[in-house]
């Protein structure tokens, strides 16, 4: 089969990084366009790629991207990925976008981001959580690539949601220091993140409207979501547990294995899952259990990986027709 060139816009962060090693070992796309905000060799922002991988990272241009790529990944901050992925559209590339720009709808984009660019193409963006939409991403020029904590709880809590009693759930989340982005800041910092452990954001993350919107898409069932994120002292993974009132008693395995006996990257786990089973791969690991009709549900991913960068390759995969499996990690970091 021949190469499919791809580009990424954005390759100085953490899920940057991550895309070209994911790509470099890819057998059908590779490497044509690495975009950033100036001209410097790939080895000199990412110092790791010395001796492994050697092109010019440029000042991005649409025009000049199009006559390279066929699929572009803009691994951006929300506000700066709509304005090149409105003009890589109308130029005929295909987009996948990690950041929030094309997630949400336009309402909820705009109360909790900014004042949205491209209403147009947000009209028709698709999520990109395989396990829930494989059909619309196949068909799909744009997808918007869900984020890491969303992932982690709509993976968890959908197979669930006809059987929920009441109007909430509560979710528990805990994210690696990764999670943060590249770029330092006052939680991140060594003397404040080693050893402790703390909440931030508690019931008004933007990820919460984001789960919110997507229970509502695919479980058509409205919920409150009462989201608490906590950043932990370990680098990569994260950690989500779900709490929540069933209508009835029932076997939380079953109705799990009945949701995604048929999908390689979910786990399905007898304990509950940890951060390191799943670090450096694709799965997301779950576990279920229920006490007379309380359901927990505990559920494991990679942020960088799965909550991003891979979750953006397997989309790739889907709207070029390709096995989704194709170039995606399955081996943890272990020990």
């Amino acid at each position: 089969m021949n190469k499919i060139p791809v580009g990424i816009i954005g390759v100085s962060g953490y899920t940057g990084l991550e895309l070209i090693k994911l790509l470099l070992s890819h057998p059908i796309f590779e490497i044509a366009y690495l975009g950033g905000s100036s001209e410097e060799e790939i080895h000199s922002i990412h110092p790791s790629l010395l001796g492994v991988f050697s092109q010019e990272v440029q000042e991005s241009d649409c025009k000049s991207i199009a006559s390279r790529c066929k699929l572009v990944f803009l691994a951006l901050p929300h506000k700066s990925a709509m304005e090149y992925a409105q003009k890589l559209l109308e130029l005929g590339v295909k987009v996948v976008d990690l950041s929030a720009d094309y997630r949400l709808s336009l309402e909820n984009y705009e109360t909790n981001y900014c004042p949205h660019l491209d209403p147009k193409n947000l009209a028709h963006a698709i999520y990109g959580l395989p396990e829930w939409n494989v059909q619309q991403i196949k068909q799909a020029s744009l997808v918007a690539n869900p984020g890491c904590y969303p992932t982690a709880t709509l993976l968890g809590i959908l197979p669930f949601i006809s059987k929920i009693d009441g109007e909430s759930i509560f979710v528990d989340a805990k994210s690696g220091v990764s999670g943060a982005g590249k770029n330092p800041s006052p939680t991140s910092h060594y003397s404040r993140i080693n050893e402790n452990l703390f909440a931030y954001s508690p019931l008004n993350h933007r990820h919460q409207i984001e789960i919110e919107e997507k229970i509502q898409h695919f479980g058509n069932h409205s919920l409150q979501v009462n989201f608490v994120p906590h950043l932990c002292p370990f680098t990569r993974g994260m950690l989500v547990s779900i709490y929540a009132k069933l209508k009835a008693p029932l076997d939380p395995i079953e109705v799990l294995t009945q949701a995604y006996d048929s999908h390689p990257f979910i786990r399905i786990r007898s304990t509950p899952p940890e951060v390191k089973y799943v670090s450096g791969t694709h799965f997301c690991d779950i576990f279920a259990k229920v006490l007379g009709r309380d359901l927990f549900i505990s559920s494991s991913i990679d942020n960088l990986l799965r909550g991003a960068s891979s979750q953006a390759l397997v989309n790739a995969n889907l709207m070029f027709d390709l096995p989704q499996e194709l170039g995606i990690p399955k081996i943890a970091y272990v020990p």
